[in-house]
Formats: C-alpha cells, structure tokens, sequence
C-alpha cells in the first residue's frame, strides 16, 4: 500500500460510498483529499485497486471520477509502465473574480438550495395541479431530453426546476428558487460537463416530475433532496 493511503488523514477523507451517488461521492471526497493537500501535489494518487477498495465502488466508476478531476485540471494520468494520475499544482493567485472567501459563498448557496428545492418539489406534488401545470412539468422535462448542447441542458435544467417552484403558487418561493438556480448555474458553469452525472440527473428529474404528478410528496422530497446533493457533492469536488 502506498505511504499516501498510510497517511491517518486519508481515513478523514476517504470513507466507502453508499447509495446512488457513487460518482459523485467520489468526486468530492477524492477532489477534497487534493484540496486539503493530504494527495500532494506532484505525487500520485494510490493506485485504482486500493482506491476502488477504500471507496467501495468499482474500478469503473473510480476511473470516471478520476476523468472527472482530470476535466477540472486537478490531476493529470499517464499510462503505461511508470504512469499513474498525477496532482497537479492549483493556480498561484486567486483569479481576478474570484476571493478566498468564494467557498463559504459556495456553501452558503449549497446549504440555501437544500432547503428551497426539496420543499418545493413537497409542496408541489401536494398542490392539485391543473392541466396548464401538468403540461408546465411535463414539457420542461422534454426540453431537458432534447437539448442538444451542455449550454441548452443546463438552460434546460434551470427551468424545470423553476417550473417545479412555479406550481405551488408561491410568488416567494418562485423567485428564491430563480435567484438560487442563477447562482447554481453559474458554478455548474465552471466544471466540466460529465455524462455520468447527467445520466444520474436524467433519472432523478424523470423520478421527481413522476412523484409530482402522482402527488406522491414524501418521494418528490426524497429524490429532490439526493438531486440537489450529488450536485452540491459535484460543485465541492471540482471547484477550487
């Protein structure tokens, strides 16, 4: 085993990953181990056996969240006898828009949306949608299916989510969800756009469009609430 995965801090950092947001687990423990330095930069991260192994996950999602960090300009891999994934050095100086203080910023979002969005979804599977409504959900749904470029999904998504808000009739609950779904659109703006999570939210915005229509609230919470987290677990993996 490697000297990094003796290391006591990788056992704070690493820990077997449960549920359906197995990528995006990893993307955010592994992203946070290189972050916080205990994967240093210049060395290589232990090798996939022992990873998958610390992890719980296989080898091929391990290999998608270590493609996930390499997207990001976290780490960089070369094959063949001597290569391995490499943590690459982060930028020198904070970016002209960007101050240390971003990431409290970024957690405050992450914390707002938590609350906001599952409610929503609650409240709108609660609420006896007419047709108008129904149509709303069901063809902001459609839309995120034919979307044909990372910018038309991620426009796409948005407006599912504020269509969800839409129908429970709340003026204020509409513009917190706007006003939080700006904000999440621009971080998602700045990290790669990754098949695997997108194949995770196709399934999840299916699950929670069904659960509304069929007024099943507790359900439309649950997912919404494991929507919003493997986004936020996203958004603390890939953002410096």
């Amino acid at each position: 085993m490697t000297d990094a995965m003796d290391s006591p801090l990788v056992d704070a950092a690493l820990h077997p990953v449960r549920g359906h947001m197995a990528f995006e687990s990893c993307v955010e423990q592994l992203g946070s181990a290189i972050r916080l330095g205990i994967f240093r930069v210049g060395t290589k991260l232990p090798g996939e056996r022992e990873l998958a192994e610390k992890l719980s996950v296989s080898r091929a999602t391990l290999r998608e969240a270590i493609s996930a960090l390499r997207a990001a300009g976290l780490v960089t891999t070369t094959r063949g006898r001597g290569g391995g994934t490499v943590v690459l050095p982060a930028a020198e100086r904070w970016p002209a828009d960007q101050t240390p203080p971003r990431r409290a910023e970024i957690d405050d979002v992450i914390v707002f949306r938590s609350v906001i969005e599952p409610g929503a979804a609650y409240r709108a599977a609660q609420t006896p949608l007419d047709e108008a409504q129904r149509t709303l959900l069901t063809d902001s749904l459609a839309d995120l299916a034919a979307a044909e470029t990372p910018a038309d999904y991620r426009q796409a998504d948005a407006r599912l989510h504020l269509a969800i808000a839409t129908v429970c009739g709340s003026d204020e609950l509409s513009r917190s969800c706007s006003a939080v779904q700006v904000r999440i659109h621009q971080l998602l703006a700045e990290i790669p756009f990754l098949k695997t999570n997108i194949d995770h939210s196709e399934t999840e915005h299916r699950a929670i469009v069904a659960a509304i229509l069929a007024g099943a609230a507790d359900r439309a919470r649950d997912i919404m609430t494991a929507h919003c987290d493997a986004t936020a677990a996203l958004l603390k993996g890939l953002l410096k």
